[in-house]
């Protein structure tokens, strides 16, 4: 039987700068470094096929102006890519790092493709390491506790000795705890707002009814700050008049910093929380990385609240979303980081003016303030730390420079580079699952990640770096940003497109059977137009390689590779025949015997299969092309596989999925499958309710108002036993040019609150409608977004959008919600 692998992708990058002629005489040097690629980004890739006998091994890797590899038979891959460089001149090398650093890779767990979807609320848990000094008793914590004010007093913060001072996660583990708070503020806010409630005392009143400890009063509190009050795009610009009394702040629903903070403040005088108002610097709205706080008046506003005799840090106004200044909007997205934020992290963004109010046990100087790297929400809930450099002005050093992040959980990583602008709070704060090699080699190992940074011309460029938790789906959050000056760029020459986030092993490999390396993650040279990469392995496997260059042709790259495969290592000896940068790809799989194995009655063909499998002449004269797979049989571990295709003729398109019913299933197959079609690219995403073998079915209306005609049809093979969650149900408002980026399961959880994000070309309002319409904002990606309650009891949520003039709103969309089990 075969044996069961996981999939993975490795890239190594490496040039050459002289021919293998003699007739050459210049010494041949160069570098090599190499690229890390996620499990998912492998499955947007050609197929990895399996046929029924013997092994396969096909090259997933997409090339620039070369068609890809055919498949070789055999089964299911992982792969690696090399960029390897060889260059006649040493100021065209990008380093002169060490030749052949060892790396080991670390075993990580690989969760299957159905838990990767992150919940809001797992998505805004913060990581803290903290080292703890010996524990004191506890009659002594007591006397070094500041005795809690009385209302009315000046307050004056509190901070502990080293070790002592509580953190916010000993005050609750996650946010979780206060799922029955933040329902009851919610439903509650709403229905004050139906009916028109602006007094502070009886809101308050209603909405921490029933809650029984101070903190989940003040979570109350904070919860309806953020979702009843919308910054004041307006009144900041100096268009309308600012709004600063707590009933003109609730009567309008907005108002800018000193309106949450005072509004926080008088909420929680009512439920006896001592709260104070602190000002000072921050790091939001028409900040500008560099400039000088020295002698400026503060422009914001924040709240300090007394919690068992300590002090804590909160921001509404932060917590509530942010500003999108090309727009001249307002965001709501609630962050859950501002809420009793850590004095360690609170202080990267926030300066107050009085030192006391930093709470820290080394306040730090407005000059080092102004220096730090900026640093989202995003950054610290994720777990990241700052490896190198501490500021976040970077000067090239022979134009070069490098970033260094740090990671406790496996992430996902990739940059933006442009032309310097003054404010820091522009641009996109999410980035598509795209790489940004022209500029630079990121690379990520087992706990950190490097970017060598390459700017193209001298001049100023801001760089910003985002990040997703590896097992995630959505995109890539910004959570850093630098300055980068670049006075003299450094001659190069072109780097191979790469069509992946970043370069290096990445820690999954050691489940792969790839315990070690010949070559690490750090540039090196190549000698004399030979490079040789050495993986070593716990068992045995098998291996396919893929070389690339600007002006290589296939047929000559495949004649610069030979491969040597071994028990207990794999090794890929490479001529290099022109100068410049090459991309090498590894691709390895589980080496098995197959004589004398039996195909099992689970693994036949499903029924139905036409007579034309996989793309040929038929798709081709129906103007069907650049298949991603290219052969009939697509092999899948982890029960989801996408199939992409160009409709060059923008033909009306029919997906089918089928396979051996052995009994109905609650859930049809076709809710298993779901289609998006941009300009001429189409998307059929698969996710398979269990292991077995399916039919995936293409159908075309060739002539108007004819019938749908076969076009090909596509087996899957899933060997993944946990169930595929289904796709949402589609209508036909659901049109060419949607894009639903999540939620992208069509099983909601109950009580719980759903990210949306869709993009849906011309409408003017897309709403999500469940007991309540929710209407989602419009961002300056043109994405729709939002987030919305699954609610208790209720069904279904429903996605529909009104276009062009008419009011009228279209159903795009539907998502069942689990039923609670009720106890008897």
């Amino acid at each position: 039987m075969s044996a069961e692998v996981a999939i993975q992708k490795f890239s190594f990058p490496f040039s050459c700068a002289a021919r293998l002629s003699q007739q050459d005489g210049v010494t041949q040097k160069g570098c090599v470094r190499v690229k890390a690629l996620e499990l998912h980004d492998l499955q947007e890739s050609p197929a990895l096929s399996k046929p029924s006998s013997g092994p396969v091994i096909v090259a997933p890797v997409h090339k620039k102006h070369q068609e890809r590899p055919a498949a070789a038979p055999g089964g299911d891959v992982a792969a690696a890519q090399v960029l390897v460089c060889t260059k006649a001149s040493q100021s065209a090398l990008l380093s002169g790092r060490s030749v052949f650093e060892k790396l080991t890779v670390e075993n990580e767990d690989q969760r299957p493709a159905a838990k990767r979807q992150l919940s809001c609320e797992s998505a805004a848990k913060t990581i803290s390491v903290v080292k703890k000094s010996a524990v004191r008793k506890e009659a002594e914590e007591q006397r070094h506790l500041k005795p809690k004010t009385h209302l009315g007093q000046k307050a004056t913060p509190h901070v502990a000795a080293p070790g002592r001072r509580r953190r916010r996660k000993d005050l609750f583990t996650n946010t979780e705890a206060f799922h029955r708070v933040d329902a009851h503020v919610i439903r509650a806010g709403a229905e004050l707002k139906d009916k028109c409630v602006f007094d502070v005392k009886t809101i308050v009143q209603s909405i921490t009814q029933g809650v029984r400890t101070e903190l989940e009063r003040l979570r109350a509190i904070w919860v309806w700050l953020c979702h009843n009050i919308e910054y004041d795009v307006s009144g900041y610009l100096g268009r309308s008049e600012k709004l600063s009394s707590p009933e003109e702040v609730i009567a309008a629903g907005r108002g800018v910093c000193c309106g949450y903070s005072s509004l926080c403040t008088e909420m929680c005088r009512e439920v006896g929380i001592e709260c104070q108002e602190v000002p000072g610097h921050s790091k939001g709205i028409g900040y500008r990385q560099g400039q000088s706080l020295n002698n400026v008046k503060s422009d914001h506003l924040w709240n300090a609240v007394l919690l068992g005799g300590q002090w804590f840090l909160l921001d509404a106004c932060w917590g509530a979303g942010r500003v999108d200044m090309e727009h001249e909007s307002f965001v709501k997205r609630f962050d859950e980081f501002y809420f009793l934020t850590d004095p360690e992290e609170f202080i990267e963004s926030h300066f107050p003016d009085e030192e006391k109010w930093q709470l820290l046990e080394t306040p730090i100087p407005l000059e080092e303030f102004e220096r730090r790297v900026f640093k989202t929400s995003a950054f610290f809930t994720m777990g990241l730390r700052l490896i190198q450099p501490h500021h976040f002005h970077v000067v090239t050093d022979g134009g070069e420079a490098n970033v260094s992040l740090g990671f406790s959980r496996p992430a996902t990583f990739t940059y933006e580079i442009t032309q310097h602008r003054d404010l820091l709070h522009c641009g996109a704060s999410e980035q598509k699952d795209s790489g940004n090699s022209s500029f630079g080699l990121l690379t990520v190992s087992h706990r950190n990640m490097k970017l060598q940074l390459l700017p193209p011309a001298s001049g100023t460029y801001d760089l910003k770096v985002f990040a997703r938790p590896e097992a995630a789906v959505t995109a890539l959050t910004w959570v850093c940003s630098f300055t980068v000056e670049c006075r003299t760029p450094r001659a190069r020459e072109e780097i191979p497109e790469n069509p992946f986030l970043s370069w290096g092993l990445q820690p999954v490999a050691g489940s792969l059977g790839i315990t070690g390396s010949s070559q690490g993650s750090e540039v090196a040279e190549v000698e004399d137009g030979v490079f040789e990469l050495v993986l070593k392995t716990s068992r045995p496997l098998m291996l396919l390689c893929e070389l690339v260059h600007p002006e290589l042709e296939a047929a000559v790259a495949k004649r610069c590779l030979a491969t040597q495969i071994q028990p207990d290592a794999l090794t890929c000896h490479v001529l290099c025949s022109l100068r410049g940068f090459y991309r090498l790809s590894v691709f390895v799989r589980d080496y098995e015997k197959t004589e004398g194995r039996l195909v099992g009655p689970d693994e036949l063909f499903p029924p139905n299969l036409g007579s034309a499998c996989g793309p040929g002449t038929r798709t081709t004269e129906a103007g069907l092309s650049k298949f991603s797979h290219t052969t009939a049989l697509v092999s899948t571990q982890q029960g989801k596989c996408n199939v992409t295709f160009h409709n060059q003729r923008d033909l009306e398109l029919h997906t089918v999925l089928s396979r051996e019913e052995k009994q109905t299933a609650a859930i049809p197959l076709s809710r298993h499958l779901f289609c998006t079609y941009t300009d001429s690219k189409v998307t059929v995403s698969a996710s398979l309710p269990e292991a077995g073998v399916y039919r995936l079915g293409l159908y075309a209306r060739t002539a108007p108002g004819g019938d749908f005609n076969p076009m090909c049809d596509f087996v899957l093979r899933n060997s993944c036993d946990q169930p595929g969650p289904p796709f949402p149900c589609v209508y036909s408002a659901w049109r060419k040019g949607c894009v639903l980026f999540e939620p992208r399961v069509g099983l909601l959880e109950p009580l719980s609150w759903v990210r949306f994000r869709v993009r849906v070309p011309g409408a003017q309002r897309v709403s999500v409608v469940g007991e309540t319409r929710t209407d989602l904002k419009l961002n300056k990606s043109r994405v729709w977004e939002g987030e919305v309650s699954s609610g208790n009891g209720l069904q279904q949520l429903k996605l529909a959008a009104s276009t062009g003039e008419s009011s009228d709103m279209a159903v795009l969309m539907s998502f069942d919600i689990k039923q609670l089990e009720r106890e008897a």
